[in-house]
């Protein structure tokens, strides 16, 4: 078969019909789509004319102007080996039973003709002498014993059947009258057929005729025939002229009158249309019409002009409808046709609806999803497309997300809209390998390889190396900054780093100014181990990560000749690296290294000093001049907290630098006090501070050089009269004093000297106390302690110490006579003897 569009073109496109109302139409999607026959029944058109069709599940029987009726499928191939020669004038209409196992015929020769296809035992070739222009049969004429029933339709409507002893042919006249019969439809019980006063409805099951529904219009029948079609067994569609009735067959429930049929008909809708109806046929509860336009002006029978036909779907309502969709048909030759060369047949069942013309015959059935898809493809609607596809890709069978995605790529590529087809591809290409590198090469070929980097899958799927190497040399060749991102953000392992740094050298070798690249560089020979190389760019750029990189890959042996560069980098940072790894990277390394760069060894070693005082005594003697240059107020503390520096050389720094309390205190270890003595007054002139340098030293002509040194200075004066009371004698000061010298608090001072006099008096009398006191006490306890080694007899010995019952105690060598047995104290005044 060809598709509806495929023939379409075959069309003058050109034609008035098709205005810009019509393209404005052809913007909403169609509800039907079409393909014409073709196969074998391309060579049965180009000798004859379809006069009518008949349509089953299981083939298509369609009859011809030559009286022909050829057996097809439903795509136009033969199933019989030959056609069947039935008639020798145009073929009127065809009927099939339900199991597609007879075909019945008539034509204006007179003939009606039954076939079977299995058998020949029921065949049937009937002459009735006049024409005949409707023939249907008993749907279940197939069964055996069904009595073979069939009508006929000419100046009356005639039931055929076989029955009786000996199974005789019988015709009973069920209708006549009217005109001639131009249609008949028989389904279930019932039969509906159309003259030209209206239409008939009779029921099998009980004989009778149901109801007539007349012609409400006055078109001539033979240009505007009556269409009849059966939506089920209780629902009839009649389309004549410009007409539409749908009716119900319903059962009288409650029926007193006499005389009156079993069913009757209910006009569910009825409503007049804006065109002629060629045919009529079911969709669900929308009805499907083959139309043709009306002529320009009323009352005009014959058309002067040919029109295409179209197919409406259209919703009914009482007296009214509203039109779902309507297709303009360019089927074979319609210039050449009138309304009645038209039909229409269906297969309800399968929603497959048959538009029959003298050459040319087109399917049309409801579009899928596939067809959908396709719509929006074609208008360019790849969003809602995806959207459905993602959806109902299960029950797709043309279409799938991949085609369509790359579809729908190619699309953006040619709208030039490369970031949105870069974003896309991560949700069309997934994890397809091959996908993922055939687009890529798409981007390289536009020149957008920067769009789609971002999106470039790393894993599942990992792509050829040469893909990223491809895009990390586009990116360092116009892009130097992403080109550096990507080598961070991309793993190593996805490329050959030597075959990226040998591009970088090149490109080096044309910008060595460019950082960039100098970072990217030292990112590239870390990740192929080459770490000096590495390091040493990453100490040229001052890199934030190159202490890490030390760290991560142990290459502190690689930086003994690079702790300057370390140090100008980040000294704190470099310091303490150093200090923890120091079995590594000796110290004496370090100071050799800094040796010439003094503010860094200081920091170094100042570091060190404050980790451990005793880590570096051997570098002491540099530390003075280095605190003394850099941190003058650490450089007392240092001194004072080391003794592993030469005195003199710091004393000399110290004097080029005029560091007087270190001077002091450098003299005091020296030995040198009166010469410190007098840099504290004279230099200093803090009487404080010489007052405590004097207590420290506490040496009488220490006194005596500051007494002197204040006689001539009333506020040196008032603050050793307050301070020396108890260190030197203050009569000395005060006899020393000038008469008629002004001392601001002379009064203060001198009533502290006798508060701490008698302080001093009360402290020791005191202290003579507590001497008498603890003395006993101490006596009392070795009394205490002595007697727990003395027996219970007068005398017992603990140790060499003899012990008397008067509680006199003596050592033994201490008596005058060696075992004596009393007491020699009390022995003169006759006590009683004592034991050992």
């Amino acid at each position: 078969m060809a598709s509806v569009d495929e023939f379409e073109k075959t069309e003058d496109s050109t034609e008035e019909e098709e205005s810009e109302s019509d393209e404005s139409e052809e913007e909403e999607e169609p509800k039907l789509k079409y393909e014409r026959i073709s196969n074998d029944l391309v060579d049965i058109l180009k000798k004859d004319c379809i006069s009518c069709l008949a349509v089953h599940s299981k083939f298509l029987a369609a009859g011809t102007h030559w009286g022909m009726i050829y057996i097809l499928d439903h795509i136009g191939c033969h199933i019989r080996d030959t056609e069947i020669t039935a008639h020798s004038t145009t073929v009127n209409q065809i009927s099939i039973d339900d199991h597609g196992d007879y075909v019945a015929s008539c034509s204006d020769d007179g003939k009606v003709l039954i076939t079977g296809f299995y058998t020949a035992e029921n065949n049937q070739s009937l002459n009735f002498d006049r024409p005949v222009k409707a023939v249907a049969m008993d749907p279940l004429f197939y069964k055996h014993g069904s009595g073979k029933h069939f009508v006929t339709g000419d100046d009356k409507l005639v039931l055929n059947e076989k029955g009786g002893l000996f199974s005789r042919h019988r015709t009973t006249a069920l209708h006549q009258g009217e005109g001639p019969i131009r249609e008949i439809q028989w389904i279930g019980d019932f039969i509906a057929w159309a003259n030209d006063l209206g239409v008939k409805i009779y029921d099998m099951s009980t004989r009778s005729r149901i109801t007539h529904i007349p012609r409400e219009h006055a078109y001539r029948p033979e240009l505007y025939r009556c269409n009849l079609c059966w939506r089920n067994e209780k629902t009839l569609l009649i389309g004549w002229a410009d007409r539409v009735k749908v009716c119900v067959i319903k059962d009288r429930v409650h029926d007193d009158a006499r005389n009156l049929p079993s069913r009757y008909v209910e006009i569910v809708y009825m409503f007049k249309v804006d065109f002629f109806v060629c045919g009529i046929a079911p969709l669900g509860t929308d009805l499907v019409m083959l139309t043709y336009d009306k002529p320009s002006e009323q009352g005009i029978i014959q058309d002067s002009s040919s029109k295409r036909p179209q197919l409406q779907l259209i919703t009914p309502h009482m007296e009214d409808y509203d039109v779902i969709s309507s297709d303009a048909l360019s089927l074979r030759g319609y210039e050449e046709y009138k309304c009645n060369d038209y039909h229409l047949e269906c297969l309800p069942e399968e929603n497959l609806f048959y538009i029959v013309s003298p050459k040319d015959i087109i399917v049309s059935k409801l579009r899928d999803e596939d067809d959908h898809v396709t719509w929006l493809i074609d208008h360019e609607q790849y969003e809602e497309a995806l959207a459905v596809v993602q959806q109902k890709e299960n029950t797709l069978q043309k279409h799938n997300l991949q085609s369509l995605g790359k579809d729908y790529l190619d699309f953006l590529l040619s709208k030039r809209d490369f970031e949105k087809a870069a974003q896309l591809c991560v949700k069309i290409l997934s994890k397809n390998k091959d996908s993922w590198e055939e687009q890529v090469y798409k981007f390289a070929k536009i020149k957008q390889l920067k769009a789609i980097a971002p999106y470039i899958p790393r894993e599942n799927p990992v792509l050829d190396p040469a893909i990223y190497e491809m895009v990390l040399l586009e990116f360092l060749l116009s892009d130097a900054e992403r080109f550096l991102q990507l080598v961070r953000d991309w793993p190593s392992h996805l490329y050959k780093v030597q075959t990226v740094i040998n591009a970088l050298l090149d490109r080096l070798d044309r910008d060595r100014g460019n950082t960039y690249l100098m970072r990217a560089l030292g990112d590239l020979y870390s990740y192929e181990r080459q770490f000096d190389k590495a390091l040493s760019i990453y100490l040229r750029l001052k890199h934030k990560d190159v202490f890490q990189l030390i760290h991560k890959h142990n290459l502190f042996g690689s930086i003994s000749d690079k702790i300057v560069q370390l140090m100008e980098f980040d000294k704190e940072q470099a310091v303490s690296m150093l200090l923890d790894n120091m079995e590594k990277v000796p110290m004496e390394k370090v100071v050799n290294q800094l040796d010439k760069t003094p503010e860094y060894l200081f920091t170094y070693l100042d570091r060190i000093f404050q980790k451990d005082p005793h880590m570096a005594e051997k570098y002491h003697g540099k530390q003075v001049k280095l605190y003394a240059e850099y941190a003058p107020k650490k450089l007392l503390p240092f001194l004072k907290s080391s003794t592993h520096y030469p005195l003199q050389m710091a004393l000399e720094e110290c004097e080029m630098r005029n560091l007087i309390p270190e001077q002091v205190f450098l003299l005091g270890r020296m030995g040198n006090v009166k010469q410190a003595l007098k840099l504290i007054t004279e230099k200093l002139q803090d009487v404080n501070r010489a007052i405590e340098f004097c207590k420290d030293h506490n040496e009488p002509e220490l006194w005596e050089d500051l007494n002197k040194y204040s006689l001539d200075k009333p506020f040196f004066i008032k603050v050793l009269l307050h301070n020396i009371g108890t260190h030197v004698d203050p009569i000395i000061l005060i006899d020393k004093i000038q008469e008629g010298m002004e001392i601001e608090g002379l009064r203060d001072s001198l009533v502290k000297i006798l508060q701490d006099y008698h302080l001093q008096i009360s402290l020791r009398e005191g202290c003579k106390k507590i001497l008498v006191v603890d003395s006993f006490n101490l006596l009392d306890r070795l009394i205490k302690t002595q007697r727990k080694g003395i027996a219970v007899s007068n005398m017992r010995y603990a140790s060499d110490v003899i012990v008397f019952h008067c509680k006199h105690a003596f050592h033994e060598d201490c008596l005058p006579v060696r075992g004596v047995n009393s007491c020699p104290i009390c022995s003169t005044q006759k006590r009683a003897p004592a034991f050992k």
